[in-house]
């Protein structure tokens, strides 16, 4: 858990100055990359994933350590080949269970968030989910165990194989070449964030191509028919825990709704976007043309707009100091403190979609900051570091409450349909 939070002290500032330089060189360039809800919303969702991956909140159910225990047949020393052979072996895993999640019920639940922003961009990169708290593909490691790639080789190339994923969430660049041949590009991963009939299910290698181009899933980018970001059925929230479990509710009415015993169980397991037929009949879902996509958005003040971004600054700060004090606390105290963050961006992206579901929210979130001030006599020992570091905390959770009071009251955001894309105009106008 430390030694993960002490990179993240690294990685997330360089995520965020990469993102800040897209935007600039976006505008420079003319085209819209951000809006400043769905950026906020992005990177809170990359901030509950990181809370949740560095609270440890994943349940697993054969490790791979256990797996080297007890599969190995060969006694690998480390060297550079080691980890190139773990790098390959790490991103041919991720091709599957990347397909799995788009292709089976349950499990698209676990990554529907990633594709959720009606955008392409670098801040899209960081929606990813805190649903998925079973790992459940751990048999796709079996044949690394196998070959005896120890787990230390594993750990260390785990997380560069993540980061590396980062830099291709992009509209900015264009096709690159003899590159496009050999590892994912922009321009193969836009087609996998495309809702398109052509581009649906394609493209869901990590690192190299070549999976999908071995295993028949590849399409390449046609520039004829420009790429409609989002999910088929759109979230309309800008609220990350929201919609890390939007998909699971459907699944849950639909089979709750059907009158088959059998399709109550099968739901679960069958193709992303099946439904029972007497569901179907019932309550049908609307087909959606994905060129005349109009944009989730709602209109809010450049007050609410500040305010929102501020929240989302204090609370990366407040997360990377418990990243930082993580070693002097107890497991419960820990998860203690993650429920105050989760609390806090579930209440500020709420207040985004101008839902009063947000004072809730807010309001439990300032109980557990006075109870938790109270039991450690401060706020985990941040008064060692910042004089009156505690009293500051204060003040921000009653700032905090009285915010919501007025932007849930006199100043609320309102729901406001975005026009077509200028491309998607383009293209109708054909």
């Amino acid at each position: 858990m430390q030694t993960y939070a002490d990179v993240l002290n690294f990685a997330i500032p360089f995520f965020i100055v990469l993102i800040v330089i897209e935007m600039l060189v976006g505008r420079w360039r003319g085209i819209e990359v951000n809006r400043p809800f769905d950026t906020i919303s992005s990177l809170s969702s990359g901030m509950t994933n990181t809370i949740r991956d560095v609270l440890g909140l994943t349940v697993v159910i054969l490790s791979y350590s256990w797996m080297v225990d007890h599969f190995a047949v060969f006694d690998i020393k480390s060297s550079v080949a080691l980890y190139i052979l773990a790098f390959i072996g790490k991103d041919f895993v991720g091709y599957w269970s990347h397909r799995f999640e788009h292709v089976i019920n349950v499990f698209w639940n676990r990554h529907l968030v990633h594709h959720s922003s009606e955008e392409f961009n670098l801040a899209c990169a960081l929606r990813q989910s805190v649903s998925n708290i079973f790992g459940i593909f751990f048999f796709l490691y079996i044949p690394m165990a196998i070959i005896g790639i120890p787990k230390e080789v594993v750990m260390v190339v785990a997380p560069l194989h993540l980061f590396a994923q980062f830099w291709y969430h992009t509209r900015l660049i264009d096709k690159m070449g003899f590159l496009e041949h050999i590892i994912v590009t922009p321009s193969h991963h836009r087609v996998h964030h495309a809702i398109n009939p052509e581009y649906i299910d394609k493209n869901f290698s990590q690192i190299f191509i070549v999976w999908d181009k071995w295993f028949g899933t590849f399409q390449e980018e046609i520039p004829e028919k420009p790429p409609v970001y989002g999910i088929t059925k759109g979230v309309h929230t800008w609220n990350p825990i929201l919609i890390n479990y939007v998909h699971l509710w459907a699944l849950a009415k639909d089979a709750w709704r059907t009158k088959n015993i059998w399709d109550k169980v099968r739901i679960w397991f069958m193709p992303t976007g099946w439904r029972p037929e007497d569901v179907k009949l019932a309550f049908p879902n609307k087909k959606k043309d994905p060129y005349s996509q109009i944009k989730y958005e709602t209109e809010g003040s450049l007050a609410l707009k500040i305010w929102s971004f501020l929240q989302l600054m204090l609370n990366n700060i407040l997360m990377l100091f418990l990243f930082n004090q993580i070693a002097n606390y107890t497991f419960l105290e820990v998860i203690a403190y993650g429920a105050f963050l989760f609390l806090s961006v579930f209440a500020y992206t709420s207040l985004m979609d101008g839902r009063k579901i947000n004072l809730v929210a807010e309001g439990f979130k300032v109980l557990l900051g006075i109870a938790l001030i109270y039991t450690f006599n401060g706020w985990y020992g941040i008064d060692e570091y910042l004089s009156n570091g505690t009293l500051i905390i204060g003040i921000y959770m009653a700032i905090s409450f009285i915010a919501a009071l007025y932007f849930t009251f006199v100043d609320r955001a309102v729901e406001v349909p975005l026009e077509l894309d200028l491309e998607l105009q383009k293209y109708r106008a054909k």
